[in-house]
């Protein structure tokens, strides 16, 4: 018998990791064609080999993936039936609790901090059979666009280096894109999954608020954060979701409202589905190029029955704005938890605890993550609730009433996911307005909580352009099944 390095080396050779989905992953392991453990080693060695470069992760975890694989070889070799995702070689964005190893949320005031559970979305994810290769690398406390606020390393394109991923889940889409996992988790509070997933090239799910467990997740702006999966395909994406959604008693906000079988929900046909195209996703700084392939996505769907309507969402030019002083406030409210006392970061030889709370998160907080911080308290002072947060939330009440008026008269919201393709990292460094315009078509689904996928549709000088679909609360198994036609007709495999 060949020895366990030689193993590793011959799978690698035999097997193109990157083309593996979460469907022929398990097939394969259930036919015993390969094991779920030379699999995660094989993955594992590739992370260590490649991710230097691209920085997706920011720890693996080898003894959990190899017991979790173990665990699963073990029931193909009984023979049983394997869970849905069975020996499935999966990322989890560093936001997310995973227990026994360490949770940063990519910020040095968590550097040391160990998860002392896992959250809802992971054990899930393990408890539908899939293998835990590591922790992925994020903007600080998902507070970013390009993945580079990490206080650890930035994150590098996998279809250009020289580009940024997205953010805030750049890590996780970068994993995903540069094959050193099948499917990842990301979290999507202003358009921090499906952004990612336009840059790199992949597919990215935000669920409605409330479909998936926030338990477990590190907050940043806990009305509007979601969790939602990052894969190479559809298809993968309905096989996650399915194994994530559902009520949590340990989540006040997630519902109790009934999980489809997606991937039955992705065979039904789409003719006669309609399609809203908002006016106000189409006008100034668009790229032309994104503009184009976006339109043709649209007229794809067309052509395979879809009706297409002209509509308007009018409070769109607030959403930016908005979006800023609500997650900024709920920031500031759920970062005060870090002072230094618990499980945070503690600054060394301080003379009184006033100097101990002040160094400790000056010292423990990026640049990013302070503004943020100062932008929320200021909104939420004295004086200023009112003139700012207040009506702030009051623009949040317009934006979500757009979107009920248009389901109203469609079944879907076809857009652009990002006005661009891929930055160069550093571009926007310096100006963090351009910044947040990044985010100009994702913010309103996150205030509005309705679900979004971005599915890839074209490229420009060889940078992925992503195609946005929105769907009306909990109707996630609509935009799947637009966005696995869509993903059918474009590579010509028909619908």
């Amino acid at each position: 018998m060949l020895p366990p390095h030689t193993r590793r080396a011959v799978l690698s050779a035999e097997m193109d990791l990157n083309s593996l989905t979460v469907e022929s992953t398990r097939t394969a392991i259930q036919e015993r064609s390969i094991t779920a453990t030379a699999l995660a080693e094989a993955f594992l060695e590739k992370i260590e080999r490649e991710d230097e470069a691209v920085g997706a992760y920011l720890l693996t975890c080898h003894e959990r993936a190899l017991a979790q694989a173990a665990a699963i070889d073990a029931r193909a070799q009984r023979g049983d039936p394997l869970p849905p995702l069975g020996g499935v070689p999966v990322a989890i964005k560093d936001v997310l609790l995973t227990q026994g190893l360490r949770t940063t949320a990519g910020s040095k005031i968590l550097q040391h901090f160990i998860a002392p559970t896992d959250a809802t979305a992971v054990a899930r994810l393990e408890q539908a059979g899939a293998v835990v290769l590591g922790k992925t690398n994020c903007d600080e406390f998902a507070m970013g666009s390009s993945n580079e606020n990490s206080a650890y390393k930035p994150v590098h394109n996998p279809r250009d280096l020289t580009r940024v991923p997205g953010g805030s889940s750049g890590g996780s889409a970068a994993a995903v894109a540069a094959g050193t996992a099948v499917a990842a988790l990301g979290s999507d509070t202003g358009g921090s999954i499906r952004q990612p997933a336009s840059f790199c090239g992949v597919v990215g799910l935000m669920p409605t608020y409330g479909r998936v467990s926030r338990y477990g997740l590190i907050a940043f702006a806990s009305s509007l954060d979601h969790v939602g999966p990052l894969t190479k395909n559809v298809r993968d994406a309905a096989i996650l979701l399915r194994a994530i959604a559902g009520r949590d008693p340990m989540d006040s906000t997630s519902a109790a409202v009934g999980v489809p079988d997606y991937l039955q929900e992705l065979e039904k046909p789409i003719k006669g589905l309609r399609l809203g195209v908002p006016k106000e996703y189409f006008g100034d700084g668009l790229d032309p190029e994104v503009r184009s392939a976006v339109e043709a996505a649209i007229q794809q769907l067309a052509k395979s029955g879809c009706e297409v309507l002209p509509i308007s969402l009018p409070h769109t030019q607030y959403a930016v704005p908005c979006y800023y002083l609500i997650a900024t406030a709920e920031a500031s409210s759920n970062l005060a938890r870090y002072d230094g006392v618990r499980y945070s970061y503690r600054a060394a030889a301080v003379t009184n605890l006033s100097e101990m709370y002040r160094r400790s998160r000056n010292e423990g907080f990026g640049a990013e993550v302070k503004r943020r911080i100062m932008l929320g308290t200021y909104a939420l002072s004295a004086g200023y609730y009112d003139a700012y947060y207040l009506k702030a939330q009051k623009v949040r009440s317009l934006l979500t009433r757009d979107y009920d008026e248009a389901f109203a008269q469609v079944d879907a919201i076809v857009t652009p996911t990002a006005p661009s393709t891929a930055f160069e990292l550093g571009e926007k460094a310096d100006d963090p307005l351009a910044m947040y315009l990044a985010d100009i078509y994702t913010v309103t689904a996150d205030l509005a909580g309705v679900p979004g996928i971005s599915v890839p549709c074209g490229e420009a000088g060889g940078l992925p352009i992503g195609l946005q679909i929105l769907g009306r609360h909990f109707d996630e198994a609509t935009i799947l099944r637009l966005a696995h036609a869509y993903e059918l007709a474009a590579s010509g495999r028909g619908i």
